[in-house]
């Protein structure tokens, strides 16, 4: 490989990487906010996880118990040359209840509660923003509870849990279909379709 074919891949690879950005969203079970992000052209990966507790490590058995603090994450890698942050943000209000206090549809647990953690200074005032602006929009007679929150450190699911959706098809529709989330969309989202 010469010199030229060298530099190119490098800068192939490096480009790659400088369009490439973190968000993260807590929307209750994070089977359910995979697919959403995933379908987004300029998404690169979804990857279950959770953020935001006291523990320096966490596990789904600490997490779903409560113990650990954390929540039940996505984090999406995206190009945001293809999709804006404001877009993602737009996906996660349309799959939450952002008035819900004590989780996220039929889980309950502040484990399931709904957040937006931001990467950085720009993220923190595009959620703000949204989320003002939603709650000014008077779409929910109640208040808008879902905190914006500085990311903390990401801990990727266990394997099991990344594209259950895809995996565990029935088991996740079953579950999809009984969790309410679908009627809340279907309910409060269904013009913006």
């Amino acid at each position: 490989m010469n010199k030229k074919n060298i530099f190119l891949l490098f800068f192939f690879f490096y480009s790659l990487c400088a369009s490439a950005d973190v968000a993260t969203f807590a929307g209750g079970c994070f089977w359910c906010m995979e697919p959403p992000f995933e379908k987004l052209p300029g998404v690169q990966s979804v990857i279950s996880g959770y953020m935001g507790g006291s523990k320096d490590k966490a596990n789904y058995k600490d997490v779903s118990s409560g113990a650990s603090k954390h929540l039940e994450v996505v984090q999406v890698t995206f190009d945001s040359k293809k999709v804006a942050y404001k877009k993602l943000v737009e996906v996660f209000w349309m799959n939450v209840d952002p008035t819900q206090t004590d989780g996220q549809f039929v889980d309950k647990g502040d484990q399931y509660k709904s957040a937006i953690f931001y990467h950085s200074e720009e993220q923190k005032s595009t959620a703000e923003d949204s989320k003002e602006k939603l709650g000014k929009s008077k779409r929910y007679k109640l208040p808008i509870y879902t905190k914006v929150l500085k990311a903390m450190p990401f801990y990727p699911a266990e394997d099991y849990h990344q594209d259950y959706y895809k995996k565990s098809s029935f088991r996740y529709k079953l579950y999809r279909v009984n969790s309410g989330r679908d009627d809340h969309i279907k309910k409060y989202w269904s013009k913006e379709k």
